[in-house]
């Protein structure tokens, strides 16, 4: 009898969507890459066809019209009744015969783990954090920048940098070398010339995320402000992993913390190694390291975790993304 589809995983970012066909011994069928994943921006029923543009071509490769069922790590699935509301559209495309939505982040913790349990921290553009239980326990938060009490990422980052740096340069704030390296990026000659090309936008305003870089080597070169910025990362980061474990009364037991996101997997220095003074103290049984394999690998783990997959099925979608 010839191998039948268990799970289409989808993990779904602002940026790209990646797809994967999963069977039932865990080989997998068919990948497929897609745009990002957007619906604040153009609605759910257009950021679905987004989806679906590569679900179809996954199908067609894997040889399949549908799934046992549906696993989608998404993108701008901030909340309980957004994931609902996106599960209900995904259901409607009648891809599988169960669908299951969570948030994106969901997918980097679960890809770094071999069992459903552990806490992840990721920080990309923004920052977010959940973690999970075996049991089905969750813990998680909004996301959903300065309004959710949420402080880093590289977005963060960036206008920090750019606040230092301007009061540095007109006298409100303390010295710092960011107000002459943040405008030499650009080929400018000073803070007042960036300004003014950000305000009239002769630079694209997402050129600003090019700045988190410069912070940082700005940061290992020694500048008090820059090094400051990033040990404030470094805090946050660990607030929200000692948060979730105590939420989920992981505390006290030893549990995997991930870092992931193109900030956190950069390893820089300093950062990594506050983050890792600090879990010492507040969660000394934490065990962080960083994540860098591809978070649909994790979606697709989450769904064979729904379908009660065996261990040897989920090493085998595991190490067709490992190998």
């Amino acid at each position: 009898m010839g191998l039948t589809a268990s799970v289409l995983a989808v993990d779904a970012g602002n940026s790209k969507t990646d797809v994967v066909v999963v069977a039932d011994d865990g080989s997998v069928l068919a990948t497929a890459r897609g745009g990002g994943f957007r619906p604040p921006v153009v609605g759910v029923e257009t950021a679905v066809d987004t989806l679906a543009d590569a679900v179809g071509r996954a199908f067609a490769a894997a040889g399949v019209s549908s799934v046992e069922h549906v696993s989608a790590c998404l993108a701008n699935a901030d909340f309980p009744v957004e994931e609902e509301r996106l599960a209900a559209a995904l259901h409607a495309r009648a891809w599988g015969g169960s669908v299951e939505v969570r948030n994106d982040t969901f997918a980097i913790l679960r890809a770094g783990v071999t069992e459903p349990r552990g806490v992840a921290v990721v920080c990309g553009a923004g920052i977010n954090c959940v973690g999970m239980r075996p049991d089905g326990r969750t813990a998680r938060f909004p996301a959903l920048g300065r309004i959710s009490g949420d402080w880093g990422g590289g977005w963060g980052l960036a206008e920090e940098a750019l606040w230092h740096a301007a009061r540095a340069e007109d006298g409100r704030g303390p010295a710092t070398d960011l107000a002459r390296v943040l405008p030499a990026h650009f080929g400018l000659p000073s803070m007042y010339a960036l300004i003014e090309a950000l305000h009239l936008e002769d630079i694209a305003p997402v050129r600003r995320h090019e700045l988190t870089p410069v912070l940082f080597a700005t940061a290992a070169a020694g500048d008090p402000v820059a090094r400051s910025l990033v040990d404030r990362l470094a805090d946050e980061v660990v607030a929200m992993a000692t948060v979730a474990l105590t939420r989920l009364d992981l505390l006290d037991e030893e549990t995997p913390v991930l870092l992931g996101g193109s900030v956190l997997a950069a390893r820089h220095p300093q950062l990594d190694d506050r983050i890792g003074e600090l879990l010492a103290e507040q969660a000394p049984k934490a065990v962080p390291r960083v994540v860098t394999a591809s978070p649909v690998l994790g979606a697709a783990l989450l769904g064979l975790d729904r379908v009660a997959a065996p261990p040897e099925v989920q090493a085998r979608v595991r190490a067709y993304y490992e190998a």
